[in-house]
């Protein structure tokens, strides 16, 4: 089941959370500028790591929606489970430092941003 759609446009990433995940995420879509994204990768290994404090969102077992807070920064979680989850790094400055998502198909939504990165 599909929780995030990934779009890139020539000049913007859009993440889009779908169906109820946009009311849990409080979220529509996450836009940002291409040279604000430094890449992604497929990091099953986040379910590891240190969530931080839901606000506003959803955190329920292993469904995750909306921004955490940990160590200062502010990520955008939108995963159920952790196997597809791909992590995108962004710039300093934007308003999320990290969106954690859970994908179909992370190592094709992985390439698909680090290639228009790297443009």
């Amino acid at each position: 089941m599909t929780t995030t759609k990934i779009f890139v446009t020539p000049t913007e990433l859009v993440v889009r959370p779908c169906g109820i995940n946009k009311l849990w995420s409080l979220k529509n879509e996450v836009r940002v500028p291409l040279r604000n994204v430094r890449g992604a990768t497929h990091d099953p290994g986040m379910r590891h790591e240190p969530k931080g404090m839901r606000a506003p969102g959803l955190r329920c077992g292993n469904k995750l929606a909306g921004t955490f807070h940990i160590d200062g920064m502010r990520n955008f979680w939108n995963v159920s489970g952790y196997e597809n989850a791909i992590v995108i790094q962004l710039a300093p400055g934007e308003h999320f430092n990290q969106l954690i998502v859970s994908v179909d198909h992370p190592s094709e939504s992985v390439d698909l941003i680090n290639n228009a990165v790297a443009k």
